[in-house]
């Protein structure tokens, strides 16, 4: 049975998430200077003191959206490789990855970044989440490519396809690149194919 406490519960966690995701909208559209929690809240469409409630700063809210986002969205890009089988599932995980990082969650993420390298308390809480997100990019892209990762070329060439995804993303932050960057990531992920191959 229901008790009286869920509805109020459930409206809670709606509005938190609502929050989370306008945060991300607003710094991959705005940027950090207009990602402020009155333009957050007035997107998700709650009071600023509902949204102060749930994050009593402005640094709690976006590095909570930043969490949230990496945790949902980059198990996302790789769910759909997992269907495919041979060359084709390595090209999907290699595209998945990229477009991951051509996401506008990736293009907030670098807003937060190019700020905290200039503010040390920022960084100082920025910098944990960064590196755990790298490991569980990596993490996800092993195991959609059902590799060992125990063997250190394997975990170079993971790694690699991870950096050029990256690289990518940041080409196409200023121009559409998504003609050259389709081409790329085929011829990649061919070379990325035989080699694990050569591992196994």
């Amino acid at each position: 049975m229901a008790t009286p406490h869920e509805p109020k519960q459930d409206r809670s966690r709606a509005t938190r998430q609502r929050l989370l995701e306008a945060t991300i909208d607003c710094l991959a559209e705005k940027g950090w200077a207009a990602a402020t929690v009155s333009v957050v809240a007035e997107r998700a469409g709650v009071s600023r003191g509902a949204a102060q409630h749930h994050f009593p700063t402005r640094e709690d809210l976006i590095t909570a959206a930043l969490t949230y986002m990496f945790d949902t969205r980059t198990d996302q890009a790789v769910t759909a490789a997992v269907t495919e089988s041979g060359p084709a599932r390595t090209e999907a995980v290699v595209a998945g990855l990229v477009e991951s990082y051509t996401s506008p969650l990736f293009k907030a993420a670098l807003q937060v970044w190019t700020h905290a390298a200039a503010d040390p308390a920022l960084r100082e809480r920025i910098a944990p989440l960064e590196a755990r997100f790298g490991r569980g990019a990596h993490r996800r892209a092993v195991e959609a490519l059902g590799v060992d990762d125990s063997d250190p070329v394997t975990h170079h060439l993971v790694q690699a396809t991870l950096d050029l995804a990256r690289g990518l993303g940041l080409a196409d932050v200023l121009t559409d690149d998504s003609a050259r960057r389709k081409q790329i990531v085929h011829q990649w992920a061919g070379t990325l194919h035989d080699a694990l191959e050569a591992r196994r």
